[in-house]
């Protein structure tokens, strides 16, 4: 695809967007299989609604300007979630994999907030109204997300997390990852709890 205008160049992060939200789709699911706290799982569980918007959205812009919005991967998003993937198969307690699982996510949200944040901006210069109203409603969604995760980081996961490398004294096991007594119920139970938070 040839770049010669900032039309072009717009498309083109349509496309990149339009691939992306497609992965997630995919991806979403998996993580929130694998979050044990209820708050998490409910957060990434009405994103995944969300996301499924996002992409009838942006066929929808794509449809206003004339474009297919298919024809094109996002490598960044592919390397984000191939991040996230990986880091699901780690071997980590319950409630520090709610915390990864959170920072994957915002990962991801961040990336994709610069990239609606850039779309909008060019929709704005270039009078495509219609467009730019359903980029920003997707880049509010986005913002949105990204705030109900670091609330939920904030707002205890973290604080389980770190409460879980340490014995009733305060003071930090020898080696975390095996001795906190959390996963050592877990392991005795073959398998990761699903708490209710």
């Amino acid at each position: 695809m040839s770049l010669a205008t900032l039309h072009d160049l717009m498309v083109h992060e349509l496309k990149d967007l339009y691939s992306a939200e497609r992965q997630l789709v995919q991806a979403l699911p998996k993580m929130s299989k694998n979050a044990t706290s209820d708050q998490l799982r409910t957060a990434i569980d009405n994103h995944l609604a969300e996301t499924e918007e996002h992409v009838t959205r942006l066929e929808q812009v794509m449809e206003s300007l004339g474009e297919s919005p298919r024809g094109q991967k996002c490598a960044g998003m592919q390397g984000l979630l191939e991040e996230g993937k990986s880091f699901l198969k780690e071997d980590a307690d319950p409630d520090v994999m709610d915390a990864g699982i959170i920072v994957s996510a915002q990962k991801v949200e961040h990336y994709e907030i610069a990239s609606y944040g850039a779309v909008c901006e060019y929709a704005r210069m270039m009078g495509h109204t219609e467009a730019l109203q359903l980029l920003e409603q997707t880049l509010a969604e986005e913002k949105k997300a990204d705030q109900t995760l670091n609330e939920l980081a904030e707002g205890g996961i973290n604080a389980l997390a770190e409460r879980d490398a340490r014995d009733e004294n305060g003071e930090p096991y020898a080696d975390s990852a095996s001795d906190s007594p959390r996963r050592r119920a877990v392991s005795k139970s073959n398998g990761r709890t699903r708490t209710r938070r």
